[in-house]
């Protein structure tokens, strides 16, 4: 049986890594007398816009950097590879490499529209990137990775409900400094990134960054016999920053940068699940699918963009100023139904009533940003920040059916806000922090070309339609209140009361297959959070933890697939989620570092007459009570959709110091999934649990000439986990990548 195989290969994946960590931990124990200088490094995040420890700033934060950001895209995987490595983090996408879907606490979109709103925000260098294909862009040459858990609506806004993801590039310096890093591995894998910079004037430094990876094609189509059809891709990009400090008051950072990626699209595999069970079947091959159409799924996107942060000491004051531009476009294709209609009638593998290929175009994308930002400064009782924020977005998206041709649907987006955020320390133990925001939110839909060059209009089955255009406007209020007491130097507790709302939201996809635009009305959260902040034991293991209660009331839900692959936007009564996250880091000496994370999230949907479509195959097996006809569920009480109740992250690392010029390690990450409803309706077949992936490396590092060379493995159990499904012609599934092993070296250079 699959379940009792995966069981055991869990149990002998955490088996390894416990004696790993055990034989470790001994060996660590006989030092400790030598050691006993070994210490966690202080960690400076900006949650609150300044620069702060993470042991102050009470929110519910956790952070990755270094070996542990990097180990994960050693194979070269995109941003996903950042689902289930933080507590209370997810995220998984039906559109390859671009338009990744994220979730915290439970909460986000499953909405594959190019067009999406999503409740996780996600900032890269200061910028939002609201648009879910400039969400994609590639990770390199990062300095901090900063999960800021619940939400965030005051000082960064709407659609920041759930939380925010925050990546921040290394910056320019005075001093010298650059590295190579290279990796080759299986499946044709190469991985390259580089970075060097310095200053050029007394006032002028700079910094260049690249990218380049690539991976072969490695899946078979085995209806045409065409070997390594798809499967790989390229990916390429570069940064660019110009620091300028031409006093002590005035700094200016620049930052140019670029992407360009061809690769597959997602993987669309036709009956892999069993009507009645959510276990891949003998129809699931990982090295090959069947396909008639789709041109074997290709994805061809480019995104440029630019941003200018200038900060300014007026002495009491610093103003800082923000202003960003990114620009995308693109297209992927892709069998939808996942095998192949053969002219006798007959399809493959399994029953697949009709084929489905659509492709999907985002054009022109312009996103323009403003912010403008005064903050106190030194070190007073009261402190205070406040600002305003301007975005205007605007692109089309052309949806492509084989039967109906293309429609073009045009978006627009202009959002203003004025927020403010003061702290004030009551006493050396207790300190206050309160913070406001007024933002003004307008979205606008219209329609372009309707089936342009389809069959559907040639033979009478469409007609053009009249579309008005659709207008949608809000202006909320959101608020924060916090409490941080610190019981001594190594320990504090907090509270926090959030409010927050996402904007109205439309979905124009329906268009093309002669629908309706829908809309969700604006959702509004109010979040509950306790926490602590510790670090013990003379500074050598950190935990902090967290507890937390939200209610979101008209929570915008996505009704995905259904009878004709629809999307359609609704509101639920309410959301509620209840939970908890622990972070935790253990050095147990110089040499022996360990780490582990766990969230608990209990998500519920309550609204007692809401129905979603079930499966428009009839092939899967809805658990939910059924509408009169069988075609719709009731889903009050039902979790989340890709809401994973646990997650549980463990990382270990050993170093065997090789004499005084460097040291050999062995460095190995977990990451667990628990149960995980993949619709908003729950069938037998959608509902994943117990799903995990292993890595690990090995290697020396020199400490004379800064030089690692390591061997590593990505999913090294190489286990097959699905990751997200298609309902509406049979019981498609889409599975997470297989094992990659490989080598890699890194030279810095000073």
């Amino acid at each position: 049986m699959k379940t009792t195989k995966t069981m055991k290969k869990a149990a002998i994946a955490l088996s390894i890594q416990a004696a790993l960590l055990t034989s470790m931990s001994s060996f660590a124990a006989e030092q400790a007398d030598k050691k006993d200088d070994s210490k966690l490094e202080k960690i400076t995040v900006t949650a609150l816009k300044r620069s702060q420890s993470i042991q102050d700033v009470p929110v519910s934060i956790a952070t990755l950097s270094g070996e542990k950001f990097e180990n994960m895209f050693s194979s070269g995987d995109d941003i996903l590879s950042l689902a289930t490595r933080v507590p209370g983090l997810y995220a998984e996408s039906s559109n390859g490499r671009v338009a990744p879907r994220f979730y915290m606490r439970g909460l986000g979109n499953s909405d594959f529209d190019l067009a999406a709103s999503q409740p996780v925000s996600i900032i890269m260098d200061d910028v939002v990137m609201e648009n879910v294909v400039l969400k994609s862009f590639p990770l390199f040459d990062v300095d901090q990775v900063e999960v800021i858990r619940g939400p965030q609506g005051t000082l960064f806004g709407r659609n920041t409900t759930a939380g925010i993801v925050k990546f921040t590039s290394r910056k320019p310096t005075d001093d010298f400094e650059a590295y190579v890093k290279g990796g080759v591995g299986t499946y044709g894998l190469t991985n390259f990134v580089g970075a060097v910079g310095g200053g050029l004037t007394d006032t002028l430094s700079a910094r260049i960054s690249v990218l380049e990876q690539s991976k072969d094609d490695w899946i078979d189509n085995a209806h045409t016999n065409e070997e390594n059809a798809f499967g790989g891709h390229k990916d390429s990009a570069y940064r660019i920053q110009l620091a300028y400090n031409p006093t002590e008051q005035l700094d200016v950072l620049f930052n140019f940068h670029s992407r360009s990626l061809d690769g597959t699209s997602s993987v669309f595999r036709a009956n892999v699940l069993t009507t009645g069970s959510n276990k891949l079947n003998e129809n699931y091959d990982r090295d090959s699918v069947k396909y008639d159409d789709g041109d074997n799924n290709p994805q061809v996107y480019d995104a440029d963009g630019w941003s200018v942060n200038v900060n300014y000491d007026l002495g009491n004051i610093t103003v800082t100023s923000i202003t960003a531009m990114e620009t995308a476009e693109g297209r992927g294709k892709g069998d939808i139904d996942g095998g192949v209609n053969n002219a006798d009638g007959s399809s493959e593998p399994g029953f697949i009533p009709f084929s489905a290929v659509t492709e999907d175009q985002l054009n022109d994308l312009e996103q323009f940003t403003q912010e403008v930002r005064f903050s106190s400064n030194g070190n007073s009782q009261l402190s205070w920040q406040a600002g305003g924020f301007y975005y205007d977005s605007s692109f089309s998206v052309v949806s492509i059916d084989g039967f109906f041709g293309a429609t073009e649907v045009f978006h627009e987006n202009t959002t203003w806000a004025l927020f403010g955020q003061t702290t004030y320390q009551v006493n050396d133990q207790l300190s206050v922090i309160g913070g406001l925001r007024y933002t003004d939110d307008d979205k606008s839909l219209s329609v372009g070309d309707q089936n342009k060059d389809g069959f559907a209009l040639v033979i009478g089955a469409a007609t053009i339609q009249e579309y008005a255009p659709v207008n949608v406007g809000e202006a909320k209020v959101s608020w924060e209140a916090m409490a941080n007491y610190k019981i001594d130097n190594d320990m504090s507790v907090y509270t926090r009361i959030s409010n927050g709302f996402r904007a109205q939201s439309i979905q124009g996809r329906d268009i093309a297959f002669e629908g309706m635009p829908s809309v969700a009305e604006a959702e509004t959260i109010m979040s509950y959070e306790a926490g602590f902040k510790s670090d013990l034991f003379n500074n050598t293991i950190r935990l902090n933890g967290a507890v937390f209660h939200y209610t979101v009331d008209d929570i915008q839900l996505t009704a995905v697939g259904g009878n004709g692959n629809s999307i359609g936007l609704t509101n639920a009564g309410k959301g509620v989620g209840t939970g908890f996250e622990l972070d935790s880091e253990f050095r147990v000496n110089e040499n022996l570092l360990i780490t582990a994370g766990f969230s608990y999230n209990k998500t519920e949907l309550q609204d007692e007459s809401l129905l979603i479509g079930v499966c428009g195959s009839g092939q899967c097996t809805p658990t939910d009570p059924l509408s009169s006809d069988g075609s719709a569920a009731y889903v009050d009480g039902n979790p989340f959709p890709n809401a994973p109740e646990t997650i549980l992250t463990l990382t270990g690392r050993y170093a065997f110091p090789m004499g005084d010029s460097g040291e050999v390690f062995i460095y190995s990450d977990y990451a667990y999934q628990g149960e995980t409803s993949l619709y908003i309706y729950q069938t037998e077949e959608y509902v994943t649990d117990g799903q995990f992936e292993l890595g690990l490396r090995v290697g020396y590092f020199n400490y004379d000439l800064d030089l690692e060379v390591a061997l590593f493995g990505r999913n090294i159990t190489d286990e097959d986990n699905l990751k997200a499904g298609i309902d509406f012609n049979n019981n498609t599934g889409v599975v997470n990548e297989p094992a990659v092993w490989g080598i890699e070296f890194k030279k810095s250079f000073f």
